[in-house]
């Protein structure tokens, strides 16, 4: 007997309730959507528990037509919970969610609009590749020309013409996936669902899997949602990212936003490697961390108050001789090397800022400038901190 939440789910929306104007209290903002139109799904103060356990607390979030959203986050931030939410596979405690301005916050999945890919690929191993394409086909009493030709057409669009006859078991990971995706493509869904689809493969083919699924999906202008905790992934597909922590909706932004605009130490902190330096507000633009006094972009914190400043190891910029040269300006900092960490293109430097035993920044360096400056452990290098890629958060 298969589990009901593994069984592929391709299906079709029946509701023609009206819907009254969507609430927008509460609603996280959203930039980059404005010019965007109509949201095709939207998620109206959603809440999930779990006996005492809060899974979801009041999450609004809208998805456009045609977008790629991913959920990211940590296990256990909710994020496969909202996704299955949105298929139907789990019922909210509260609040509802609207797909193409239909209440479907109390359908079944057979009910929904949607098609679903599993990261266990949920295929049926005593079909073939072809067969479980049309699996869902079948089922909806299409002619056998239509299922025979957009089966066809499926396998050719996902790269495997030619292995249309083998069972799961004589195919890769990667092939078993371009078969659960174009199965979830057969009956041309409003929607595709995502639940960490590449988690499964290994690295080479994850890479690569990821940037066809991305480019079918702008071919096909499918609206798509997918749950992932690998910020890479994240960044490389999507056209905006939800970030999610503990049940709450974090930040949400296109990658570049998310990533060079943090909201909060938790997204800076689990998107990339960022540097944190504890310290206090002095002024407007000032902040002293243990022995460093740094000019920061103009920070609302208040003067006198715990702050944390962050800057990703990239934008750490290594001054030459003559700037190193240069005495008395603000976020020069002289560092000894602590530790080097091999990364094939090039190292990922720990430094210690002189006078200041407690704090470490992280650089990244090439092997060409690594070899340059001639770096080992104890050696001393200058840096200096741009403070326009300083971001200062409130200590709590």
């Amino acid at each position: 007997m298969v589990n009901f939440s593994e069984q592929p789910v391709t299906t079709s929306t029946q509701s023609d309730r009206p819907i009254a104007p969507p609430a927008t209290a509460g609603r996280l903002a959203t930039p980059a959507t404005a010019d965007l139109g109509k949201p095709y799904l939207q998620i109206e103060n959603v809440q999930k528990s779990f006996g005492k356990f809060v899974a979801l607390r009041d999450v609004y979030l809208d998805v456009y037509p045609g977008e790629f959203l991913c959920l990211l986050g940590p296990s256990g931030c909710g994020k496969t919970t909202l996704l299955r939410i949105i298929a139907g596979l789990e019922e909210q405690t509260s609040g509802r969610v609207i797909q193409a301005g239909k209440d479907v916050s109390n359908l079944p999945p057979s009910k929904r609009d949607f098609g679903i890919v599993f990261q266990s690929y949920a295929l049926f191993p005593n079909l073939t590749a072809t067969q479980n394409v049309a699996y869902g086909l079948q089922n909806a009493k299409k002619p056998k020309s239509e299922i025979n030709a957009r089966v066809e057409e499926l396998i050719e669009l996902v790269g495997l013409t030619g292995f249309g006859h083998k069972y799961p078991s004589q195919m890769s990971g990667g092939q078993q996936q371009r078969v659960a995706l174009a199965r979830a493509l057969a009956l041309s869904p409003g929607l595709l669902l995502l639940d960490e689809p590449l988690s499964a493969l290994d690295a080479q083919v994850r890479v690569k899997l990821r940037t066809e699924i991305a480019q079918l999906q702008k071919r096909l202008g499918i609206t798509t949602v997918m749950v992932t905790h690998d910020q890479a992934e994240a960044l490389a597909m999507a056209d905006r990212i939800v970030v999610m922590d503990k049940g709450y909706i974090a930040q949400v932004g296109t990658p570049r936003s998310v990533y060079q605009s943090p909201s909060t130490p938790f997204v800076a902190n689990f998107i990339g490697v960022m540097n944190f330096l504890t310290g206090e507000m002095l002024g407007d633009d000032r902040v002293r961390c243990g022995n460093l006094v740094l000019q920061v972009a103009e920070s609302e914190v208040p003067v006198g108050q715990g702050v944390r400043v962050a800057i990703r190891p990239e934008d750490i910029q290594v001054l030459g001789e003559e700037q190193a040269a240069i005495g008395g300006t603000l976020n020069q900092i002289t560092t000894e090397v602590q530790s080097m960490e091999f990364q094939g293109s090039g190292y990922l430097v720990a430094l210690r800022p002189d006078g200041d035993s407690k704090e470490i920044l992280t650089i990244d360096l090439s092997i060409h400038d690594t070899r340059r400056l001639n770096l080992s452990p104890g050696s001393s290098l200058k840096i200096y901190l741009p403070p326009d890629l300083l971001r200062v958060f409130p200590a709590n």
